[in-house]
């Protein structure tokens, strides 16, 4: 999987996640859901990626999914931000994934 960040992607995530401060990760988030099939992609900070997790190729950011979760997503995937909507943007080539999707902290300090 390769994750492809615009401009505006890359300078709001880099005001909401300083260097060293925590990982990027994908998920298909389906708390909530009624079942695993359904659910919404998701993009969350995490203090580590954990053990099985996988690297998505991109720059300037690492970002990390989970190998049962990549059936839900391409292999080539655009990171976008919106400011008008202060909003994310995961994207491909034949779809939008989710037009309205946030940085949400999971990090242990953030709770």
């Amino acid at each position: 999987m390769h994750i492809t960040f615009t401009d505006e992607a890359v300078q709001q995530i880099t005001h909401q996640l300083p260097a060293g401060s925590g990982e990027l990760k994908l998920v298909f988030d389906s708390e909530g859901c009624g079942c695993s099939a359904n659910g919404v992609p998701s993009l969350w900070i995490v203090d580590k990626p954990e053990e099985n997790d996988l690297r998505a190729g991109g720059s300037p950011f690492e970002l990390w999914y989970e190998k049962k979760q990549e059936v839900y997503f391409e292999d080539n995937m655009t990171l976008d931000y919106r400011s008008a909507n202060r909003s994310y943007i995961l994207k491909s080539n034949g779809q939008i994934y989710n037009s309205l999707m946030q940085l949400i902290d999971k990090r242990e300090q953030a709770n």
